[in-house]
């Protein structure tokens, strides 16, 4: 599958690349950041995948969070893909921030109009990890996940729904129980219709009740003067209830004084790389 080169900026002795590519899952082209550390120069490197939040495209985690220094340091290629399909034509893909362009809650649409291209959970787990294999030095046994909100909804679930497939997870402030939110209430509604069954696939919480594959580190960070937390979008508490019951092991911490933004997030993303780069480069 062809790439084209966007742009390519000299970072930590590394380089900062997008490109574009046509999906063929999402029937769209799509945009990704990839950072190659200057490792990459020379041997295979691990990839860490990092899913974005609502209203995000691929510019924001590149520009904001400050992963470069800490993937350079350890070797480790960082792909940010955008949120959704976009330019589609679908009519009402743009009436909100929080469903449609900018807003793919990483889930498979099965209902019209967006199921033809709504498809950011096979894209994600199926064709982008393809994609980057066949066209970087990469270690294809090798990859983790990552992702902020809406993104670190995505990142819990991918690693939930595939045992084995990604090293680690970690999160920032991500919608751990969308099922009972107002965020996932609207977004599965839309994409995936009215019966409730099917909304769990896509769960974190309901996903780790049932969990059984190998053991799974995960790492949260969440601001306590997150907007979104008292409003009861996030819900973390559900998840670390049911992750206690089945023993998954779970690092959350609540981060005095910080909000959803993603100063909170470049505050610490070094560590939340050093926890990937333990079970990538292990």
């Amino acid at each position: 599958m062809a790439l084209k080169l966007v742009s390519s900026n000299k970072c930590a002795g590394g380089f900062q690349k997008v490109f574009e590519h046509d999906s063929s899952e999402l029937n769209c082209k799509m945009k990704f950041g990839v950072f190659l550390p200057p490792k990459a120069d020379s041997s295979k490197c691990p990839v860490l995948y990092w899913l974005s939040g609502l209203t995000c495209t691929e510019q924001n985690f590149i520009t904001k969070a400050a992963s470069q220094l800490p993937a350079a340091e350890h070797g480790i290629i960082i792909v940010a893909p955008d949120t959704s399909p976009r330019g589609c034509n679908i009519e009402g893909e743009d009436d909100g921030w929080d469903f449609g362009t900018g807003a793919g809650f990483y889930v498979d649409a099965t209902e019209e109009p967006w199921k033809n291209n709504y498809r950011m959970y096979s894209y994600v787990t199926e064709e982008l990890p393809k994609l980057i294999n066949a066209n970087f030095p990469t270690d294809p046994d090798k990859m983790s996940i990552s992702g902020h909100s809406m993104g670190g909804h995505g990142a819990l679930v991918c690693a939930l729904r595939n045992p084995g497939k990604y090293k680690a997870v970690s999160a920032f402030a991500p919608i751990c129980n969308p099922v009972q939110c107002p965020w996932g209430q609207k977004a599965f509604s839309g994409y995936l219709g009215s019966d409730r069954t099917t909304w769990e696939a896509y769960d974190a919480t309901t996903l780790a009740a049932s969990y059984s594959g190998p053991r799974l580190d995960v790492l949260i960070d969440q601001g306590r003067d997150d907007q979104f937390l008292s409003a009861g979008q996030l819900l973390p508490d559900n998840l670390l209830a049911v992750c206690s019951k089945e023993n998954i092991p779970v690092v959350f911490r609540l981060q005095e004084g910080y909000d959803h933004s993603y100063f909170f997030i470049c505050s610490f993303m070094a560590e939340h790389v050093r926890h990937h780069a333990k079970y990538l480069n292990a």
